[in-house]
Parts: structure tokens; C-alpha cells; sequence
């Protein structure tokens, strides 16, 4: 099982992906995304889902028109661990590519 972050840890992370915050009230991590067109909102999510199903780690999302909002937490762990750091981070990076 994934080791949750400490609240230093998660903070030095966040620094490292561009666009990710803290989700109030939750111990979870989120950014909205901001596509061209439905197109490309619906193939970055496309590509990011191939990433997590390899991963085996699922975000939590929603899509309407060109913009996808997504919330990163493992509830096994209860709450932000180094794999949503590292969905993130992919997630960015599949963002650039789709959108380049």
C-alpha cells in the first residue's frame, strides 16, 4: 500500500507540477484543465486513462465541453501519496502533447 505524504512532502511536491493545488477540505490534489475544443478535452482524457489503468490508480474527473477537472487522492491511503504525484506529473505532460 501507498504511504500517505505528510503535509511538507506534499507541499514540495505540488511545487514540482505546474497547476496542481490542495482541494479544501480534502486531503487531495486537483487542477482543471482547459482545452481548444471537446476533441481535444475528451483525447487528453483518453490518453491520461491508459496511463492510470497501467498505473492502477484512477482519478477522479469530470469533463464538460473543453475542460476536465480532476481530483488525484488514494483512498486506500487516505489521502495524497506519491502515486498521485506521479498521475499528476504524467497528466501534465499528456496535457502538453494533446494541446501542443
Amino acid at each position: 500500500m501507498a504511504e500517505r505524504l505528510s503535509a511538507d512532502a506534499r507541499k514540495q511536491a505540488l511545487g514540482g507540477i505546474t497547476g496542481w493545488t490542495e482541494v479544501q477540505g480534502r486531503d487531495a490534489i486537483g487542477k482543471t484543465f482547459v482545452f481548444k475544443d471537446f476533441n481535444e478535452a475528451f483525447g487528453f482524457m483518453t490518453r491520461a486513462a491508459l496511463v492510470a489503468e497501467k498505473m492502477d490508480h484512477h482519478p477522479e474527473w469530470r469533463n464538460v465541453y473543453k475542460t476536465v477537472e480532476v481530483v488525484l487522492s488514494t483512498h486506500d491511503a487516505g489521502g495524497v501519496t506519491q502515486r498521485d504525484i506521479a498521475l499528476a506529473t504524467a497528466m501534465n505532460a499528456i496535457a502538453k502533447l494533446t494541446s501542443g
